[in-house]
């Protein structure tokens, strides 16, 4: 029996490290444009049945409730949790942040397409809308080296201004991914998440069309991670983690009573 205390309480130290690390990763990540913030979901693990519910204890009366034993917890999952993050105004032409749902599609080195809520863009040595990391924008947008300035509307058209014309010149559409089930995206790295069998196909389109959010020109999101409530959390694993093992501590100090006294 003592054994298996302290194999419960060793799923408890496990459980609550797991937490610990998402939950410093949260912080760490704090000031990452466009991050969202990690959950961690727990589930038990089997029970022992030692008496199941409804057995005889007497000629006319039953057990109404089972005598079981838990044998302990594990991480079932963890989940980015996509609200809202604050809007920040940068006046930087080629900032972009979406206010309400969707994702910007990037093009990866592996070829894969990275879906992301950081609107850090800038252009390379041929004017291609990129990443900070030279990632290309999809769909891909081109701007003049002579354009003088660039307005993205809220509905993610790109115009420039080229010297000498009046009139703004289209040069591409924005479009934005949406997710029947974003929370089951799969990240990896650089503020991408990836497509995945839970996430479902994405669903493109126009910023404000089909409950898509729209583009704001010059602003960032913030990461939506509050440092108060990441703090609490952190103290609660901490003490929970101290008083698993504490259960282990006492289960060795009641085996070595029973060695010592039988």
């Amino acid at each position: 029996m003592s054994a298996n205390v302290m194999h419960v309480a060793k799923t408890g130290l496990n459980a609550q490290q797991a937490r610990i690390q998402v939950i410093s990763n949260n912080l760490a990540n704090v000031n990452t444009t466009g991050f969202k913030r990690d959950r961690a979901n727990f589930e038990t693990l089997l029970y022992q049945t030692l008496r199941p519910a409804g057995a005889q204890t007497s000629e006319a009366t039953a057990q109404t409730a089972p005598t079981t034993l838990g044998t302990g917890v594990r991480l079932v999952s963890t989940e980015k949790i996509h609200t809202q993050g604050s809007l920040t105004t940068t006046d930087n032409a080629l900032d972009m942040a979406i206010d309400g749902k969707g994702f910007f599609q990037i093009l990866m080195p592996d070829g894969r397409i990275g879906y992301t809520r950081n609107g850090t863009f800038s252009q390379n040595a041929e004017g291609t809308l990129t990443t900070s990391s030279g990632y290309v924008v999809q769909p891909e947008i081109q701007i003049p080296a002579e354009a003088s300035s660039i307005s993205v509307s809220r509905d993610g058209i790109v115009s420039v201004t080229l010297p000498g014309e009046v009139e703004a010149q289209e040069v591409g559409q924005l479009t934005l991914a949406q997710f029947t089930n974003p929370r089951g995206l799969e990240p990896v790295g650089e503020t991408m998440l990836v497509e995945s069998a839970a996430s479902g196909a994405p669903i493109v389109g126009a910023p404000l069309e089909d409950g898509m959010g729209d583009l704001i020109q010059g602003a960032l999101e913030t990461s939506n991670v509050n440092v108060v409530q990441e703090l609490v959390e952190m103290i609660e694993a901490q003490r929970a983690y101290e008083i698993n093992s504490r259960s282990i501590s006492a289960s060795d100090e009641m085996m070595s009573y029973l060695a010592n006294k039988l």
